[in-house]
């Protein structure tokens, strides 16, 4: 990567793209910042300047491929050929799968899953006739493991991994000079728990322990730069992912108890409560939400978890059947 590239972030008015947008600008980069809220992007814009990159407003619903077309081809005429690519913007719902509305679950979608892919196609339109290029996925433990009143978030994230990993065979098919890499994240510290959409009347919040966005950016900037199939990023990160592969039967029952109530806090929803479900919630969007932080920013390529993995089952496999020789000796 150059030392001064060109990225495009989704989802940079808050939260972990406002993260992403400020780790890229330490190194001088130039970012499209993407996003609804046009006085949200402008103070990212700012705050990019101020820390030493270049930046221009983007103002797009990623929903809509052709304002994410649009927003890209802006993002070249002010800065040059984009590098990287980051797809991150979100939408999410706490609700039981009965209580959906089926145009929450529409949104939902249309946000995660195809603001995504739209992303990733105004990408490729720009980079596959030069070559060169990388773009980055913001994924989630909970695109391998779903869990209960997220169903419209999770299944959104599982979708992404299968179109992405669709999308790299066919790279690797031309031997395509385009980097692809998905980087999957533990809960995080953001605003997302302030004004996502809830059946409920308690105030949102992370199921288990969460990340510094800041952490979080940093995996995403070190995964533009060195690419790899998949990280994983902190350690629930990679203990839910490896739970699920062993035990998924378990992982049902332990989230069933511990995942519904584990994901609100105790003081109830204010009557002003706004979502940004189909509306963008006014005001400067933060970084950093409200919650305690209390996981390590490590991350791991996803090849050495599961080579870890293979070589633990190997050795439990092999122990049985040293076991078992043993009892049929005596």
């Amino acid at each position: 990567m150059r030392p001064d590239p060109t990225v495009v972030i989704t989802g940079a008015s808050a939260g972990l793209g406002r993260a992403v947008a400020r780790a890229f600008a330490r190194r001088g980069a130039r970012i499209g910042l993407i996003a609804r809220d046009a006085d949200a992007l402008e103070d990212t814009r700012r705050e990019v300047e101020r820390l030493g990159g270049r930046a221009v407003a983007l103002p797009a619903d990623v929903a809509d491929f052709d304002a994410v077309d649009g927003a890209a081809a802006a993002a070249e005429a002010a800065f040059g050929p984009i590098d990287v690519w980051v797809n991150n913007a979100m939408a999410t719902a706490f609700s039981p799968v009965h209580a959906l509305e089926p145009q929450e679950l529409h949104r939902v979608t249309q946000v995660t899953y195809f603001g995504y892919v739209h992303g990733t196609m105004a990408a490729l339109r720009r980079m596959r006739p030069r070559n060169r290029g990388t773009i980055v996925q913001v994924g989630s433990a909970l695109a391998y493991r779903g869990i209960p009143l997220q169903s419209a978030y999770c299944g959104a994230k599982h979708a992404i991994v299968g179109f992405t990993d669709s999308l790299r065979c066919e790279l690797l098919h031309e031997n395509a000079g385009i980097r692809l890499t998905v980087v999957h994240m533990p809960a995080m510290n953001t605003p997302q728990f302030q004004w996502a959409r809830t059946r409920f009347r308690r105030r949102p919040a992370p199921a288990g322990p969460t990340l510094a966005p800041d952490r979080a950016a940093r995996a995403v900037v070190w995964a533009a730069e060195h690419g790899g199939r998949e990280l994983w990023v902190g350690k629930s990160t990679f203990q839910t992912i490896l739970g699920q592969m062993v035990a998924p039967a378990l992982m049902d029952r332990i989230l069933a108890r511990r995942a519904w109530d584990g994901q609100f806090r105790r003081e109830p929803l204010p009557a002003h409560y706004r979502d940004n479900l189909y509306e963008t919630v006014p005001g400067v969007h933060a970084v950093d939400g409200p919650f305690r932080e209390s996981l390590p920013g490590h991350y791991t390529r996803a090849s050495t978890a599961r080579l870890a993995l293979a070589a633990t089952g190997a050795a439990v496999a092999a122990g049985l059947m040293l076991g078992a020789a043993a009892l049929a000796r005596r």
